[in-house]
């Protein structure tokens, strides 16, 4: 047992010695290897440091290099201003010798002028003198003063210049009258040969040509239902008889007989007819007919070179299209008119584009909105000048018919070239005009009563055609009306044969499914 511990001790005394000496083996290696890391980390720091000291001086010879270089170009732009400043300092000492010597030459030229201004005054004197002796000698011989003498020689003067004048004004008005009527036709007969002008006849018939006779079926419909919508929705009355290849459109209106030609066109060329396919067509026809009549007025007034005429004014010369004038177009006639205004304007040495401007809308009141009681030179000049257009132009609109006085010179031209135009051969006919007019006052009769929507006169004014609202007039009512109608007509207007009265009433129910 006891060596069991003796051996015991001494194997620990020998880990323990055996440690100890791997600890001091271990703390030497550490040592020297620690030494040596030292020694390697001096020299590199010792390395690196040399590089920045080497870095650095190279940044501190670039940066002195760079001050250097600044300090150069600043010293040479100072010696420039400097050098530049010394020139200017020359220049202006210079200016100033200059002027030091003309302002001596300016004192020597002023003393000069005293001493001459001093004679003259001296000589302004003395003249003086003498002409107070001249004049009070003439005085003394005249016995008037100089004051009578000069009123007496002034009014010599004016008698004899007024003597003068009136012998000339009265030869000038002499030749005046001798030539003015010789001059006038001259002007006008100019005027005339230069101007062309287009004699054509509206008529109330239009021929609408097919290309074969079974599409007249196709119009008429079942028991005629697709004439009769047609002829209701446009007023205009549509004769198809045995013509070959012609359908006729009868109507005194001009723009509806227009509506219903192209109408039919645009349903014959799509093969659809029908009463609700009409009544779109017709619609759509009406605003393409509206659109053009603003086309034609903006061409019109390009084609005159007449500019910053008012968008309303535009679409009433567009109007006149579709109106006529005793038989003449309304539009040709005014654009004759203007040319002629304009040729004798010229003639004249006046303003050929007012003159030009005034003609183009003299008869703008033929073509109102709504109807008026005015006479349409009145009403055209009431609309000239709520479009704002010039005094002058108004003026020679509204006397172009002595409604009211002429202010200016264009009115009377205006009124002259209205003359000629309307009374070229050919270019008016007034039975038709008075045939119109008796139509137009046909259906205005019958809009004048309560509930009436729409009325057009169609067969020559031998059948007036009355719709009224359903929600306004019931059935009683209708029958009324159209007795009524048919017993004013007969008191108040005077006409050929006798007219139909056809009031139509008409109920829709128009619901959606959504």
């Amino acid at each position: 047992m006891e060596q069991i511990i003796i051996m015991i001790g001494i194997g620990v005394i020998g880990l323990a010695l055996g440690l100890l000496l791997a600890t001091t083996v271990l703390k030497k290696r550490l040592e020297g290897r620690s030494s040596n890391l030292l020694k390697e980390a001096e020299e590199k720091a010792e390395v690196i440091k040399k590089e920045k000291i080497l870095q650095a001086k190279e940044k501190f010879l670039q940066l002195k290099g760079e001050h250097e270089k600044i300090v150069n170009e600043r010293n040479n732009l100072l010696q420039k201003n400097e050098n530049r400043f010394k020139q200017k300092e020359v220049a202006l000492n210079q200016r100033i010798e200059e002027y030091r010597k003309k302002e001596k030459e300016i004192g020597s030229i002023r003393e000069n002028l005293g001493t001459q201004l001093e004679i003259v005054s001296k000589k302004q004197e003395e003249l003086d003198k003498f002409m107070s002796k001249q004049i009070a000698q003439l005085e003394e011989i005249a016995g008037l003063s100089a004051e009578e003498a000069k009123a007496q020689m002034g009014e010599m003067l004016k008698d004899e210049a007024k003597n003068e004048a009136m012998v000339q004004i009265q030869d000038i008005i002499e030749e005046a009258k001798l030539t003015a009527n010789m001059e006038a036709r001259k002007i006008i007969v100019e005027t005339i040969q230069r101007t062309a002008a287009e004699n054509t006849i509206e008529n109330t018939v239009s021929v609408f040509n097919i290309d074969n006779d079974e599409i007249k079926g196709r119009i008429i419909g079942r028991e005629g239902r697709n004439i009769r919508t047609l002829e209701a929705l446009t007023g205009i009355e549509i004769i198809i008889d045995d013509s070959p290849e012609a359908i006729i459109l009868s109507g005194f209106d001009p723009v509806r007989r227009e509506i219903a030609r192209l109408s039919l066109h645009k349903l014959v060329t799509d093969g659809r007819i029908h009463p609700a396919r009409i009544e779109e067509v017709v619609s759509k026809t009406k605003k393409q007919i509206e659109q053009e009549i603003i086309d034609t007025g903006k061409r019109t007034c390009i084609d005159l070179g007449i500019h910053g005429i008012h968008h309303e004014l535009v679409r009433l010369i567009g109007k006149m299209k579709y109106r006529s004038s005793y038989g003449q177009n309304l539009l040709q006639h005014s654009r004759e008119v203007a040319n002629l205004c304009a040729t004798m304007a010229a003639e004249l040495g006046l303003n050929p584009k007012k003159a030009k401007r005034a003609g183009l809308l003299h008869d703008i009141g033929k073509v109102p909105d709504s109807e008026s009681e005015l006479p349409h030179a009145l009403l055209g000049m009431k609309l000239a000048e709520k479009f704002k257009e010039k005094p002058e132009i108004c003026n020679a609109i509204g006397a172009h018919h002595d409604e009211v006085e002429m202010q200016t010179l264009i009115a009377p031209i205006v009124q002259v070239c209205d003359a000629i135009s309307g009374a070229r051969p050919g270019a008016r006919r007034e039975v038709v005009e008075a045939y119109i007019q008796r139509l137009k006052n046909l259906e205005d009769l019958a809009l004048s009563y309560p509930g009436v929507v729409k009325t057009y006169a169609i067969q020559a004014g031998r059948e007036l055609r009355v719709i009224v609202g359903a929600d306004k007039v019931n059935d009683e009512q209708a029958g009324v009306l159209s007795y009524d109608l048919s017993k004013k007509i007969q008191d108040e207007m005077t006409y050929p044969g006798q007219v139909k009265i056809t009031v139509i009433r008409e109920t829709r129910a128009i619901n959606y499914a959504k």
